[in-house]
């Protein structure tokens, strides 16, 4: 009987530990918290030690305008954005070159 005790407890443990893992360990970005479409590495901000990645550079401002909204979102969607890389702590944000034809554009283009 303490045996089968012992077991459900550990049991129990697992259920919970596997529940929690999901919500502890978000997948890392791979969609843009302004527009939802698929993120370009090269677009990026830099915001309280973490990177966050666009689908075009124009999501850069709305995302500058309030950032909290749009950490949130992420958030939402299950994505932690990454941490800065150590070599490029304290650069600015490197916009890129607006691809007109990207995911989305029609929406933020107005």
């Amino acid at each position: 009987m303490r045996i089968m005790k012992s077991f459900n407890i550990t049991g129990l443990c697992l259920f919970l530990l596997l529940c929690f893992a999901g919500s502890v360990f978000a997948a890392p970005q791979t969609k843009c918290p302004v527009m939802g479409g698929d993120i370009n590495k090269e677009i990026y901000a830099d915001y309280e030690g973490k990177r966050i990645y666009f689908c075009c550079p124009a999501c850069i401002p709305a995302f500058e305008k309030d950032p909290e909204k749009y950490l949130a979102k992420l958030k939402e969607m299950d994505m932690e954005p990454a941490d800065i890389p150590a070599e490029d702590e304290g650069n600015d944000a490197a916009p890129a070159e607006h691809d007109a034809n990207h995911e989305g554009h029609a929406e933020h283009a107005q």
